[in-house]
Order: structure tokens, then sequence, then C-alpha cells
């Protein structure tokens, strides 16, 4: 259980990992909104609170200026006016203003002097600032300083009784923000304790979704594994998503293609054996024949030692397809690429081939569209070639015929056979091309195939960059065509 949880902790430690991504992505978009929103919470309260606080105590100042106004604190008022109010009354008020926000307020005249001052401490003093100056303007401003902990207003007293308006004194008001600054405390400590639940609920949710979204992909890897190990060649099915269905969908063809390639070798191991052993034993029980007669004739000798040269023969082709395959098979083979006429070297491949069509009555015809060079390997081309039209002269049909035809554009040249042969079935299709396997076992014996003939055609197609294709109806006849680069760039 340890070693389980400590390759899952591991797991989720590897950036490589899908499970970790599934992990960090849930966990960023849970954490990253949960600490947005509670910022965004605060400061909005902040803010809110603040302008609350601010127009609460403008208004409260806007009803002491018109009682300055209207008691005559400035002496604006001309003589003989009385006042039911005294000075006393209004200082009673700012004091009361200044101790219930915690602050501190300055009465103002038109000569920035200092008029009335809470703290009792600039009185009789004047005072300049750009504040004050664009209040008596007309203009009301309030500034919050957060790091002090303090909201800084000024509030016009206007002379309402005069036509123009006039701002005749300016209230410059200081008032402490920590009662706010301590809610705002109180309700961030709550929320750093809610914002660490839901982080610790992500983080769980994150482990959880991270888990059960990648089960299925362990659940192939379990699955691949044991084919792997070879506990099971079974098909595997995982579809729990359309991803893992592909995956498995493509691990099963794999697994079917090794089991026809294992298959297809396992015959040939049979068909082998069988057709190495076939010559032996032919050769065999014709010297023991010889061995047996104390004067045979020499024509008796020469017609056994006829024989025995045709096995040993027959066998020899066997070993030398082998042999080219596993040359083939070798990636650090170097192509010996040269520039070359391929009308030329195909005519010479069909004068080599047509004595054995004629035994056969295979008329071969040669259709070249335009001259074609190229660069290629020419030991390679031309066993590619010759593989091709030998086939199709060794399974075709008395009296049929084989068409050559070589064509090229400006990057590729075509090279085409088609014969009124046999034809192949089309279930043999997909594997005409794997090593060891023949379409028809017992008259491919009989002619002398060994299954390895297309297999070496297509390696060395492939080691030139081209591609080959094939098409076929049983009983009429079959198509091959090799498309090469006319360039070698990237060839080998």
């Amino acid at each position: 259980m340890g070693a389980k949880i400590f390759e899952e902790l591991k797991r989720l430690l590897s950036l490589r990992s899908l499970q970790a991504r599934i992990f960090i992505i849930v966990l960023v978009a849970g954490v990253i909104p949960s600490m947005i929103v509670r910022y965004g919470i605060l400061d909005n309260y902040e803010e809110h609170s603040v302008q609350h606080r601010i127009a609460t105590v403008q208004n409260q100042l806007m009803i002491v200026g018109n009682h300055l106004i209207s008691n005559n604190y400035f002496n604006t008022k001309p003589e003989g006016y009385s006042s039911s109010v005294s000075k006393d009354v209004i200082n009673a008020e700012l004091e009361m203003i200044s101790n219930l926000y915690e602050g501190r307020v300055m009465i103002i005249d038109s000569g920035l002097k200092v008029v009335r001052d809470t703290y009792d401490i600039s009185e009789g003093k004047t005072i300049i600032s750009e504040e004050v100056i664009r209040c008596f303007q007309g203009e009301t401003m309030s500034n919050y300083d957060r790091e002090h902990g303090y909201i800084e207003m000024t509030t016009p007293i206007v002379d309402a009784s005069m036509e123009s308006g006039e701002v005749i004194g300016v209230m410059l008001t200081s008032i402490s923000n920590d009662a706010t600054m301590a809610t705002l405390e109180v309700l961030d400590r709550k929320a750093v304790i809610l914002q660490n639940l839901v982080i610790v609920v992500i983080v769980a949710m994150a482990v959880v979704l991270s888990m059960i979204l990648t089960r299925p992909f362990n659940r192939v890897t379990e699955a691949i594994n044991e084919v792997k190990a070879g506990y099971s060649d079974e098909s595997i099915s995982v579809s729990d998503y359309a991803e893992t269905a592909h995956i498995v969908e493509a691990f099963n063809q794999l697994l079917a293609r090794m089991r026809a390639l294992d298959n297809s070798r396992q015959e040939f191991v049979e068909n082998v054996s069988h057709e190495l052993k076939t010559p032996m034993a032919g050769i065999k029980v014709l010297a023991d024949s010889l061995l047996a007669q104390q004067d045979a004739p020499a024509e008796l000798y020469r017609e056994f030692m006829e024989d025995i040269a045709s096995e040993i023969d027959r066998e020899n082709q066997i070993i030398t397809d082998l042999l080219v395959l596993v040359k083939m098979d070798k990636k650090a083979q170097e192509m010996n690429i040269v520039s070359l006429n391929i009308n030329d070297l195909t005519e010479l491949i069909l004068k080599r081939l047509r004595p054995i069509a004629r035994k056969k009555d295979v008329e071969v015809v040669f259709e070249s569209m335009r001259p074609v060079m190229a660069e290629v390997d020419e030991v390679k081309l031309t066993l590619v070639m010759t593989n091709l039209v030998e086939n199709a002269i060794k399974y075709n049909k008395e009296h049929g015929w084989v068409k050559v035809e070589l064509d090229a554009d400006h990057q590729y040249f075509n090279f085409k056979v088609s014969d009124s042969g046999l034809g192949i079935p089309e279930d043999d299709l997909p594997y005409i091309f794997e090593r060891f396997y023949r379409v028809d076992k017992s008259h491919s014996r009989e002619i002398g195939g060994t299954g390895l003939g297309l297999a070496i055609t297509k390696s060395a197609v492939l080691m030139h960059r081209g591609a080959i294709t094939v098409s076929s109806v049983e009983g009429e006849g079959t198509s091959f065509v090799v498309k090469i680069p006319l360039s070698n760039a990237g060839a080998g």
C-alpha cells in the first residue's frame, strides 16, 4: 500500500505525467479564482466602507457649515445681527465630530487663516494647500491614505444668502479609518480560513479527478503490460474515452499484425524445414541408390548427378533468398546510388526473362511513355524489377501476357507490371508483402517459390524512399505499381 501511494506521489510530481497535469490544472483553476474572489470582496468592502464614511461625515459637516453661516461664525454679517447659537455650541459640535470619528477638524476663513482647530494646535496660523485653495473654488475633495489609515476631506462653507453663493470658509477634516480596518482584518482572517478550507477541498478534488480521469489510460497500460509479459494475447478493450479507444484500436491492429507475422514465421519455419529437407532427402536417396549399385553404367551416374545438382540448386536458391533478405534488414547498409537510364535497365531485364516466358508461351510487352533517368541503386532496383516480372511470368496462364509500363513526372518514375495470370484472392492482398507469406503454398512449391520474393522487393523499394501497391482479381490477373523518386535525396 505504501509503495503504491509513493508511486502515485512520484507520478504526480512528474510534470510529464498526464495525471500531474490534470492535478495542476484543476488546482490552479480552483485556487486562483478563490483568491481573486477573496481579495475582490475585501477590496470592494473597503471601498464602499470608505465612501460611506466620507458621505456620512460630509453630511454632518455640511450641517455644521450651515450653523457656522447662520451664527455669523466668521463675523461676515452686518452689525446688530444676533445669533441664537453661540460659538461655544458650534465648537462643541466640531469637538463632537472630532471625537466621534477620531479625527481633527479645522475651520479656515477666506484669508486662509485657521479660525478653529479641534486639536488647538494651528489656530491663528495660515494654511496654504492645494486642496484648500481648490475647495475655495467650490470643489469638494477627499483622499484616503490606506497606509496610515485616515481619510482627509475638504468641505466648502457657502454663504447661501449671497447671490453668488460665495465660499467664505473651508472645513479641512481628517478622520480615522481604524474601525473599518479592524473590521477588514476580521473579515480577512475569516476569508483566509475559508480560502484554506476551499484549497483543501480543491486539492482533494484535483487528486481524485486526476486519478479518475487517468484511470482508463492506466488500464490500457496494464492490459498492454499483460500482453507484453505473455500472460495474455487477447485483444484489449478500454472504450471510456475516444482517445483510449483510438490507442486500443491501434494496439489491437499491431497485435493482430504481430500474430499474423508470428504465424507467418512459424509457417515459414515449417515450409523452409520441408524445403531444405526435401532436396537433402532426394540427394540422400540418389546417393544411396548409386552406392547400392556395384557396376552402374555411366549414363545412370550422369542422370543421378543431374538430379542431385538440381536439388542442390533448389536448396541454394532458398538460402540465397534468405541471405538477401537479411542484408536488406541491415539499417546501416549503404545505398550505391548511380544515375541510371531506367529504360535501358528495363530492356536488359526483359531480355533475360523472355526465354522463361517463351517456355510458357507468355508474351512480354514493354511500353515506355518517355525516357527516364533516375538516381538509384542498380542492384536493388534490378532485384525489384526482376522479381515482379518473373513472378508475373511464373504465376501466369499458358498463352498469357505480361505488360511492363514505364512513366515519369517531375518527381517520380512509375514501373508497372500487369499480367493475365492466376490473380491473388482479396483476403490475401494485405499480407503478400509479409515475409514468408505465400498465397498458394502447393503451387508455389511446384514453381519453386520461397515466399521471400515480394518481401525482398518491398524492402528494396522502401530503401529508395518509394512505394509499391498491388491490385488483383482472382482468375483474371494482377497489377503491381512501383513509385520511386527520380532523385536520391534522403535515400538509404
